[in-house]
């Protein structure tokens, strides 16, 4: 008779309530078949999902609650469960109600007779049933997956979902990944199996995948921004970081703006361009501080009074690149040549990386 399976199931929450009771209900009956706990990783939830976990828990001692106050995202909170979990196999789902229990047991089982490292449930492999996605976020996954298998290791190419939130894993052979996984990541999946590099023995088992039982998705332009950021970052072979990725994709924004302003001052306003330039420098500073607010540092983000603050001093910050832009673009446009865009864009690039650098430290205090 084979040895009872021991499983660590990780469900990550944020404002799940109406949820969360129904997901685990479904799945506690599988401490009769593994020895069994479930992990909820809460992101403090305002809508009082930890309540509910621990009123469970304290009617099932295989329930635990991993509550973060400071701490918030998905992928960190799947990595928190994964290094929390205390058995032999961990399996991660949603907790929306979107990934049926049953395919718990398919997963577990095609791990261990296969003798797999990672098996993940596919929404798009041959016998997978998807009614939880709406015709426009089924075309951005698959576009999403196209992008993926180009990126990832070539040893990963048969599998057929790599953005999926249900996969089960082999702990002994995943926890030096799960530990090294960056999880300001777009998808935890992507993220490990590019950490990964091929090292993984990966599988799938057919997934259907439901409407959420209640509330919506919480899919928005950061998760889109996180994936791009991922895919350029898995490109460019892991040597620039996420980070600066990120502040580069901004800055290029910001580009646009200044030469669209000093083209509105110049020719429609009848400014002159030494006029022109000092307003568009700022006016796309500004721009790329408050983008770089929502994505690239939104984990660190500034809100009310603290976002004037950050923006005096992100001015502050700029003031040697802002001369260095404004001296360099003007010595180029008087000395060597009057084409405008090189003046400009000689200034831009010259003052990129100051701005990086000292931006992070000093107004989002990141290193």
């Amino acid at each position: 008779m084979a040895e009872t399976a021991s499983l660590s199931i990780i469900l990550p929450a944020f404002n799940e309530r109406d949820n969360i009771c129904t997901v685990i209900e479904s799945i506690i009956d599988l401490s009769l078949q593994y020895k069994l706990e479930i992990i909820v990783v809460d992101d403090d939830s305002p809508d009082g999902t930890s309540e509910v976990v621990l009123a469970l828990a304290r009617q099932y001692s295989f329930i635990r609650l991993v509550r973060r106050v400071g701490r918030s995202g998905l992928s960190s909170a799947i990595k928190e469960g994964l290094l929390n979990a205390c058995h032999e196999y961990a399996l991660v789902m949603d907790c929306d109600g979107q990934h049926p229990t049953s395919a718990i047991n398919q997963s577990i089982s095609h791990l261990r007779d296969e003798d797999l490292d990672l098996v993940v449930g596919s929404r798009f492999l041959q016998g997978s049933v998807i009614n939880g996605l709406t015709n426009d976020r089924e075309s951005a996954s698959t576009f999403a997956n196209f992008l993926a298998k180009k990126s990832l290791s070539k040893r990963y190419r048969h599998l057929t979902d790599y953005m999926s939130g249900f996969f089960a894993v082999d702990l002994k052979q995943g926890m030096p990944i799960i530990r090294s996984v960056d999880v300001n990541g777009f998808k935890f999946l992507y993220e490990l199996l590019a950490k990964s590099n091929g090292a993984l023995l990966v599988g799938e088992v057919p997934l259907i995948f439901e409407k959420r039982l209640h509330g919506s998705s919480k899919l928005d332009i950061a998760v889109a921004w996180d994936f791009l950021l991922s895919f350029l970052h898995s490109i460019s072979l892991k040597l620039i970081p996420r980070r600066a990725i990120s502040f580069a994709l901004v800055g290029l924004s910001g580009v646009f703006v200044q030469l669209f302003s000093v083209f509105i001052l110049t020719n429609i306003l009848a400014y002159s361009f030494h006029s022109s330039l000092p307003i568009a420098v700022i006016l796309a500073a500004t721009s790329n501080y408050l983008i770089n607010n929502i994505l690239t540092f939104r984990f660190a983000r500034l809100n009310g009074l603290n976002l004037i603050k950050g923006l005096t001093k992100f001015l502050l910050v700029s003031s040697l690149p802002f001369v260095a832009n404004i001296g360099l673009a003007s010595a180029y446009y008087e000395h060597i040549s009057s084409n405008e865009l090189i003046a400009q864009l000689l200034g831009i690039i010259f003052a990129f990386t100051w701005n990086y650098v000292a931006s992070s430290k000093f107004v989002w205090n990141t290193p």
